[in-house]
């Protein structure tokens, strides 16, 4: 079965928190003629995104456009997820994904927007260390943990700053198709894992 996967992009949005993500759950498998994951981008109205450090991207799908379902939702940080906090739309948008996925993953200061979603409430989670704060005033009732890579609290499972996507991509990869396949994809890239500071388990 392959997979659906749907990232959300908008401006400001820190490359490297979608695109490690992208990359890895992209090219798992291929290696050995599997296809596990089709990725896409969606952006509110499909038309390109200017990520931070001026590099734009053409998103596949606006919201009309999208696939009516998503097997998992990702939800990069940066800068621009200040301005999501405040849009119903966007807010909208991933609680309905994240109503029907099989997981959810934020990275980074994605996690801001899935605490002002409501999302968060009563389990662990994770961002990046300069906004843990951030995190405890977006999400109140979610349990904030520090200095790990990833948490992984069931549905929603959210990573620390930047490269720590890669990490949580991996570990999805790990936790639904074996270790062997993330491993695997893990050498492709060539990047070291799992991290001696990942975390994979909550509640």
């Amino acid at each position: 079965m392959t997979r659906v996967v749907e990232i959300l992009l908008f401006d400001d949005v820190e490359v490297l928190d979608f695109a490690g993500p992208l990359e890895v759950l992209s090219v798992a498998g291929r290696r050995s003629g599997l296809e596990p994951f089709s990725v896409h981008t969606v952006s509110e109205d499909g038309a390109p995104i200017r990520c931070r450090n001026d590099l734009v991207v053409h998103p596949t799908h606006g919201f009309a456009s999208a696939p009516a379902m998503v097997d998992y939702l990702v939800v990069p940080g940066g800068f621009g997820t200040r301005g999501l906090m405040a849009s119903d739309a966007h807010l909208d948008w991933v609680r309905k994904r994240a109503a029907t996925a099989e997981r959810t993953l934020s990275v980074c200061t994605g996690a801001l927007v899935l605490g002002a979603a409501g999302l968060l409430d009563g389990i662990e989670a994770t961002t990046h260390f300069q906004a843990m704060d951030e995190l405890r005033r977006a999400a109140p009732g979610a349990r904030v943990v520090e200095g790990c890579r990833w948490v992984d609290a069931g549905p929603i499972v959210t990573a620390a700053g930047v490269a720590a996507g890669i990490d949580a991509s991996l570990h999805l990869i790990a936790s639904e198709l074996g270790e062997e396949l993330a491993r695997e994809t893990a050498r492709y890239i060539e990047y070291p894992w799992p991290s001696p500071s990942a975390r994979a388990g909550s509640s």
